[in-house]
């Protein structure tokens, strides 16, 4: 089909700014700090066939694995007012924290599919023996929390679901504030329709996918074909865990192999094959293409392949919670290593979401916390941000000590933590909490022990530190908090790009 350029741009401008609105919907009308205030959430349109056209710039490793969850109700009976929910891993989902809602949207006639509204989002808890649901020990899915299979989403559905969960009516009204979202994304795709006509407006939506794909071919097409390989290990609790990628230009076409990865652990660092495509397609998307229309187009001339029964396709019951928050960063990794040696890319940035857990008497809470990103061929890596998989913010400090018994003792720029070189990579984030009261924490982290790698002669980012009351705490810890007992991280430094002088 043929579509005028400019048109082009101005529907994939207005369907943008419709994912931008569902997000702040969704972040407006939520209460729970993690989205309300960290906005650990996503938002996108998909066509009527399942495919991604368009997405807010939230959380990668949400809106790279969204497909995923559209996918697995499609053969579901889809009529005009239907809502979807889901958080199962190995039926769309990430981990369990993470729910999606999913809205089918119909012509003004109510007659024909015109698509998909998508919201997702990561809840403080969603049950499960550990306050928080992002256990450091489980070792199965059941372990992490409630598992929701595609479901429809009826009021009484929704009502009875968050009584599985700790502080329900918190529970329930983010879920609201995802429906909202959702709703929002149908009513302004319908005043799209009503201005372009049916027919015009799904031959736009086809056309975006389209010039995605075009030019992420170009792209392509312009590198060297050839094999490129990295390595990494994630610092598992039980002793480290070897992960492998082949990346192969061929023309127009990219192939991104984990085969070589380790198997399965008995552990939660598994991820789900669409999680292992979330962190795949990022990082393409970064050296390939960054400025192309964000949708599921991008994605056609890649193939992204992880042996089953691998720590990176795992198989359904597996625990995974750690899976989406710490492997998909190491996964972002590997691609930009090895893809990089061709698209000049980043040295390497913090590799980890540093992922907090702290729950209490009528609450809990979590946070990722940010750090040093990679300096790149022509900058200074940024200091102190969330990298990668994660583009959450920080908690401020105002909410964090109005709303759970903590005082914040520090939180600062860790100054020196990034790597040497031409360019610096950048420096991470110091982050100590009091707690006033008894509390119970959780913490999943990485880069302990192996510190971001710098890149063409540049110097590593120095390694993360977790400390208790001063005393050092491994990668993976769970434990208690008395009042006046201080918990310490010090995020990763990235590393730094180029051999030079600069300190």
């Amino acid at each position: 089909m043929s579509i005028d350029p400019i048109d082009l741009q101005v529907l994939g401008g207005a369907l943008r700014s419709i994912c931008d609105e569902m997000g702040a919907v969704l972040i407006r009308s939520a209460h729970s700090a993690n989205i309300k205030e960290r906005q650990d959430c996503s938002t996108a349109l998909f066509d009527a066939g399942g495919e991604l056209v368009m997405q807010a710039e939230h959380i990668p490793v949400h809106l790279g694995s969204m497909p995923a969850a559209v996918e697995a109700v499609l053969g579901l009976e889809q009529r005009p007012g239907a809502l979807w929910i889901l958080n199962d891993p190995f039926e769309g989902g990430t981990h369990l924290p993470d729910i999606t809602l999913i809205s089918p949207l119909f012509d003004a006639a109510g007659n024909s599919l015109l698509g998909f509204a998508a919201s997702r989002a990561h809840h403080a808890d969603v049950g499960g023996p550990t306050p928080g649901s992002m256990p450091a020990d489980s070792r199965t899915l059941e372990e992490e929390g409630v598992v929701i299979p595609p479901t429809a989403a009826t009021e009484d559905f929704l009502e009875g679901l968050v009584e599985q969960m700790r502080n329900p009516a918190q529970r329930l009204a983010d879920l609201r504030a995802q429906r909202a979202a959702n709703l929002l994304g149908g009513r302004r795709l319908g005043e799209l329709e009503e201005r372009l006509g049916r027919q015009a407006l799904l031959e736009g939506m086809a056309a975006v996918l389209d010039y995605s794909e075009r030019r992420t071919r170009s792209a392509l097409a312009e590198l060297p074909d050839g094999s490129h390989r990295a390595r990494d290990v994630l610092e598992g609790p039980r002793g480290e865990i070897g992960l492998e990628v082949e990346v192969r230009v061929e023309g127009e076409r990219l192939t991104i192999d984990f085969e070589g990865s380790s198997a399965q652990v008995d552990g939660n660092l598994n991820c789900p094959l669409s999680v292992t495509k979330s962190g795949a397609l990022f990082a393409t998307r970064v050296l390939i293409d960054a400025d192309g229309p964000p949708s599921a187009g991008a994605h056609r001339p890649v193939e992204v392949l992880a042996p089953e029964g691998s720590i990176l396709n795992a198989r359904p019951g597996a625990a995974v919670a750690a899976g989406n928050v710490e492997t998909s960063s190491r996964v972002a990794d590997l691609v930009l290593a090895a893809l990089g040696e061709v698209a000049e890319g980043p040295a390497q940035g913090q590799g980890t979401m540093n992922s907090l857990t702290l729950a209490g008497d009528g609450f809990t809470y979590y946070e990722t916390i940010g750090g040093g990103q990679g300096a790149c061929p022509g900058a200074d890596g940024p200091d102190a941000v969330h990298v990668a998989m994660s583009n959450t913010l920080n908690t401020p400090i105002e909410v964090l000590e109005g709303e759970l018994p903590v005082r914040v003792r520090e939180l600062s720029v860790r100054r020196g933590s990034g790597g040497r070189g031409r360019h610096r990579g950048g420096d991470g984030v110091v982050r100590e909490i009091e707690a006033l009261a008894s509390i119970d924490y959780t913490l999943i982290s990485e880069r302990r022990k192996h510190a971001p790698r710098g890149r063409a002669g540049g110097g590593p980012g120095e390694a993360g530190r977790n400390l208790l009351n001063g005393e050092p705490l491994p990668a993976k810890a769970a434990g208690h908090l008395e009042p006046g007992d201080r918990l310490r991280l010090e995020t990763p430094g990235g590393g730094g790009y180029g051999a030079g002088s600069r300190s």
